[in-house]
């Protein structure tokens, strides 16, 4: 007889690209006959577990793979507002032309993307409504990307006041909740490493039909009369390891209030905050981290 799966509320934290080790943790999540009912995630947690919720994880991994130093580049719509230097809408109408939109309430599963409202200086749960427009405004990284106004309120990057957000998910009724953050102790980075994983999934590869497609969509985007400079990284790196220092305190005052069964922790060092083009690798990390922390499916005893 086949064993009945263990359900899985997933906590997905925040911390730019190294939040692709998330997949990783989800296809070893699948592989291993965990089934996903619910869902939490601020900023790039957010993104990732929306982006599973919607169906569409497999084409976002074969998207995310393919891309490089220049193609994040030109995702990203130069603002150079006093607010933030990107405004995020090149990103998400790239994001909603490969995968669609869809309304949080007609997914599969519970989901709920984390924001912080910095005027009233509480976070905010969304779970209803677009489920893009819920990822556009969890990912409004401080500096980085303009804040989204939704309901009045200035929102901000989720992870600013909850990177690791347990409680939408402490109430329900599935046999785990499993957390994944991204601002684990900074772990030694050897050279010329040899890939954790080996990488056995086709959809990994490079597919050049899609990669020509979402950047003819980019492309076509009408460039503002504006000079384009390549931004100054170096202040926005340095307010990003502050940022991680106070996401890494505040993690652990959330587990503390709100512990879950299985933390899997990825090193804040793993790769730099906007580093997409390592996606594989971090894919891979996260696949590692999931097969080193929890139970396989013969570990299970069902």
């Amino acid at each position: 007889m086949d064993r009945k799966k263990t359900t899985v509320s997933l906590v997905l934290g925040s911390g730019g690209a190294r939040g692709l080790a998330h997949i990783g943790v989800i296809k070893w999540l699948i592989e291993n006959d965990y089934q996903i009912t619910s869902i939490s995630g601020s900023s790039i947690g957010a993104l990732i577990g929306g982006v599973y919720a919607s169906g569409n994880l497999d084409k976002y991994e074969k998207w995310v793979c393919g891309i490089d130093k220049i193609d994040i580049i030109s995702l990203m719509d130069i603002a150079w507002r006093s607010n933030g230097f990107v405004r995020g809408e090149k990103i998400m109408h790239t994001l909603v032309e490969l995968l669609g939109d869809q309304q949080i309430e007609d997914l599969p599963l519970s989901f709920t993307a984390v924001a912080s409202d910095i005027e009233n200086e509480k976070e905010v749960w969304i779970n209803s409504g677009s489920l893009f427009e819920a990822i556009r405004a969890s990912i409004s990284m401080p500096l980085f990307f303009t804040p989204v106004i939704r309901n009045g309120a200035m929102l901000i990057d989720g992870g600013v006041l909850n990177p690791i957000p347990i409680a939408p998910v402490f109430g329900d009724q599935t046999n785990l909740t499993i957390a994944v953050g991204l601002g684990g102790a900074r772990q030694k980075i050897l050279s010329n490493q040899p890939p954790v994983v080996p990488v056995t999934n086709p959809l990994l590869k490079r597919d050049t039909f899609i990669h020509e497609k979402i950047m003819n969509f980019i492309s076509s985007f009408k460039h503002e009369d504006l000079p384009i400079k390549e931004p100054e990284w170096g202040a926005l790196e340095v307010a990003n390891q502050a940022l991680d220092a106070m996401q890494s305190v505040i993690s652990r005052q959330k587990l503390a209030a709100y512990p879950a069964d299985y933390v899997i922790e990825i090193a804040r060092n793993a790769c730099g905050i906007l580093e997409f083009d390592r996606a594989l690798e971090m894919i891979e990390l996260g696949y590692k981290m999931a097969q080193q922390v929890l139970p396989s499916k013969s570990e299970q005893g069902m």
